[in-house]
C-alpha cells in the first residue's frame, strides 16, 4: 500500500501543508525569481518551510517545484535543468519528511504548463504530455510519495499531465483544479463536471486549490461531494483574496479564520485539507487545532 494509500486508511482526516512561495519570499526570494532554483542555491531554507509545516502538523508536504515543468523554467531560461530541480525539490521535501517523529507523505508538486493547449494555443498535447513526464520521472527519482497535479483549469491539461506521470511511474495521483471564474475554472468547467472527468484518470484524491479563498473552495467540495460521496476530496483553499496593500501583496485571511473553513469543509466532505497562497504555519496550526476539535454528526 503506498504511503498516502496508508495515512488515509488510518485517519478520518488528513493535512497537508500551505503555501510555499509566500514562504520563500520571507526567507528572501525576489518577487520575479524561480523558487525551484532554490532547490539547489539554498536547499536549507527550503527544508526550513517543510519543517515548519511539519512542526505544525501537516501529514502531507509538497515539494518546491510547483513551477517545475520545462515549460515554467524555460521563462528563467533553466529549462535544460528541469531534471535536476525537481529531483532537488523532491530529496529536500524528502529530507524533511524522513526528520519527522510521525509518518509525512511526500507529494511532488505539478503545475501548469502556462500555455493552452491546442486548439486555443500553440502547445500540442504530447508536448504537454513530454514535458510533464520529464518532471514526474524526476520528481520519483528524488522518492516522493505520490505527484499532485495542481491549480488546473483545463482538463486536457490534467489529461496531459497524468498521462505523463503514468508514462514513467506507476506513483499514484492526486489532482486538483482551480475554479476561480465565477465557480469554474477559467477554460469554464464547473466542480460537478471535473470530478466526472477527474474520476475517469483514478486519481487516488481530487479537488480544489488556490482560487478566491475559503469559500469559494467550501461551494467546490460540496458539489464534488454531492455528486459522488466516496471520492476522497482535498480542500486547499488560499488565505482568501489578494489585496495590494502598500504595494505589497497582501493575503487577509487569518489563521483563525483558516480554521473555520477547516471544521466547515470537513463537515461538506472533504478528507484532506491544507493551505495555498498566503498562507504560513500558523494557519495550518490552527487548522490541526480545529480540525482535532472537530467531529462529522
Amino acid at each position: 500500500m503506498n504511503a498516502l494509500e496508508s495515512l488515509l486508511a488510518s485517519n478520518e482526516y488528513l493535512l497537508a501543508d500551505g503555501a510555499m512561495g509566500t514562504m520563500l519570499m520571507a526567507a528572501g526570494l525576489e518577487h520575479g525569481d524561480p523558487p525551484e532554483e532554490w532547490n539547489v542555491l539554498h536547499p536549507d531554507r527550503v527544508q526550513a518551510v517543510h519543517r515548519g509545516y511539519i512542526e505544525a502538523g501537516s501529514q502531507i508536504v509538497l515539494s518546491n517545484s510547483f513551477g517545475g515543468s520545462r515549460f515554467r523554467l524555460e521563462l528563467h531560461g533553466l529549462q535544460d535543468r528541469a531534471t535536476e530541480l525537481n529531483r532537488a525539490a523532491a530529496e529536500v521535501a524528502r529530507a524533511a519528511a524522513d526528520a519527522a517523529l510521525r509518518d509525512v507523505v511526500v507529494a511532488g508538486s505539478m503545475g501548469p504548463s502556462g500555455s493552452l493547449i491546442e486548439p486555443l494555443g500553440t502547445l500540442t498535447p504530447e508536448e504537454a504530455r513530454d514535458g510533464f513526464a520529464e518532471q514526474a520521472a524526476a520528481l520519483a527519482e528524488g522518492s516522493v510519495d505520490v505527484l499532485w497535479i495542481e491549480t488546473m483549469s483545463d482538463l486536457k491539461e490534467v489529461q496531459a499531465a497524468i498521462e505523463g506521470v503514468r508514462s514513467v511511474t506507476d506513483l499514484p495521483v492526486v489532482t486538483t483544479m482551480t475554479f476561480d471564474t465565477r465557480g469554474h475554472t477559467m477554460m469554464g468547467v464547473s466542480p460537478a463536471k471535473a470530478l466526472a472527468a477527474l474520476r475517469e484518470f483514478g486519481p487516488l484524491a481530487l479537488g480544489g486549490n488556490c482560487g478566491n479563498g475559503p469559500e469559494e473552495i467550501e461551494g467546490v467540495i460540496e458539489a464534488m461531494h454531492e455528486a459522488d460521496p466516496n471520492v476522497v476530496l482535498v480542500a486547499k483553499s488560499n488565505a482568501g483574496i489578494p489585496e495590494l496593500v502598500d504595494g505589497e501583496v497582501t493575503y487577509r485571511a487569518k489563521p483563525k479564520t483558516m480554521a473555520e473553513h477547516a471544521v466547515r469543509a470537513r463537515k461538506l466532505g472533504a478528507r484532506i485539507f491544507g493551505a495555498c497562497c498566503g498562507s504560513t504555519p500558523a494557519h495550518i496550526r490552527a487548522m490541526a487545532e480545529a480540525l482535532a476539535g472537530s467531529a462529522i454528526e
